[in-house]
């Protein structure tokens, strides 16, 4: 075997059969690593899924995959040194009792953190994923404070440090690659590209052909936080609305511990005016943009987006930013539109465009489906992941 590589679970020792998961939130485990996790679990790895926000629904959904649930320490956001130190000894000790034979965390604290935990426990083979490089690496306004240019030097020290004692590190886009690769030191060598998480294509089937006469509905979905381009969404969505345009806007998604997050208070008055309807965060999205034409995406940077990807497969036409991650769902003028970021006038320009073509809308929905099966087909992106898990190459 190369260097790092892991054999497929046989009749060994206990920690050659275990993975360890590591998310800084639950949801994520299910919703976004799910079909991950069952195809692991099928070929015959015991998945302890790590995360600190673990509730009895969470835990029933995560045991459904056949994985174990793990309630950890960690916090998800917050910068106290103290509380993540002890985090850090709790992880180490729990990855010592399962003494697992791959290491895999996504998220920042995950990545820093885990990657540190599982060195020191010399677990054998170790991958990180950089899923978005999060609110240090964004300005939710425009501009970054002091105190924010000393964080972002901080992290991206901490990263250069989980990058060098990981075996593998995953992107979702080129530009993180790049970045990471400036500013936190990412080995070239251990570095791989793979598109998201993917979507499951059955779980997501297109949507009905939907009749020209139908009030046009625009629809966003994920956690609210500034920089996902919301606020933005929302004004342009009143001017159009002042001009005499009708349509629908839905909201899908809850306020976030995040410190870009928007406030409950702000989001219900948005509802309450009328400019857009709010329902909330739910189990299960589709059946929103089942019943929806445009999704709508104007954020300021991600990974690659899940929420764009399953409305690609849905059959959605796709506005979203030109910017790192985003652009990557989209081939502007074919499956949707792309905006620059933080541009209100942009995604009115977008929207006009649609509302005035209905056609349009239908064409480059079709064009998105097709995208999401020839890029971001669930089964596709997983063979990389496990590949990429147990160190082997491409071929």
């Amino acid at each position: 075997m190369e260097d790092g590589e892991i054999g497929v679970p046989g009749n060994g020792p206990n920690h050659v059969k275990s993975i360890v998961v590591l998310s800084s939130y639950a949801e994520s485990l299910y919703n976004f690593r799910g079909d991950l996790i069952r195809e692991l679990i099928a070929k015959g790895w015991r998945v302890h899924a790590l995360a600190p926000d673990y509730d009895d629904a969470k835990r029933r959904k995560v045991e459904a995959l056949g994985a174990i649930p793990v309630q950890i320490l960690l916090q998800r956001n917050g910068m106290n040194p103290i509380k993540d130190l002890y985090a850090l000894f709790m992880l180490c000790r729990l990855i010592r009792t399962i003494r697992p034979a791959i290491f895999f965390s996504y998220f920042m604290k995950p990545v820093i953190y885990g990657a540190i935990a599982a060195w020191l426990n010399r677990v054998p083979r170790t991958v990180v994923m950089v899923a978005g490089l999060g609110f240090v690496f964004i300005n939710a306004n425009g501009t970054a404070s002091f105190k924010k240019r000393i964080l972002r030097a901080v992290v991206s020290n901490l990263y250069r440090f989980a990058f060098n004692v990981s075996h593998q590190i995953i992107f979702q886009n080129k530009d993180d690659l790049a970045l990471m690769t400036e500013e936190a030191g990412a080995p070239p060598a251990r570095t791989t590209l793979i598109n998201g998480s993917g979507v499951n294509l059955e779980r997501f089937p297109r949507r009905e052909k939907w009749e020209q006469g139908e009030t046009l509905s625009f629809i966003w979905t994920g956690r609210l936080l500034r920089e996902k381009g919301v606020v933005e969404l929302v004004e342009a969505t009143e001017l159009l609305r002042n001009q005499g345009f009708e349509f629908n806007v839905t909201l899908v998604g809850g306020t976030d511990t995040n410190p870009g997050s928007l406030t409950a208070e702000e989001v219900r008055s948005w509802h309450e005016k009328g400019i857009v309807e709010w329902v909330g965060k739910v189990d299960d999205v589709h059946p929103y943009l089942r019943r929806s034409h445009v999704f709508v995406l104007p954020s300021y940077r991600e990974g690659l987006p899940r929420s764009t990807q399953e409305a690609m497969a849905t059959g959605l036409a796709i506005i979203t930013t030109d910017v790192p991650g985003c652009r990557e769902t989209v081939t502007d003028g074919v499956n949707g539109i792309l905006v620059p970021a933080r541009s209100t006038q942009g995604i009115v320009e977008a929207m006009t465009r649609y509302l005035r073509d209905h056609a349009l809308v239908a064409r480059h929905g079709q064009a998105s489906r097709a995208l999401a099966e020839s890029r971001f087909d669930v089964r596709v992106i997983n063979a990389r992941m496990i590949s990429a898990l147990l160190g082997r190459s491409d071929r």
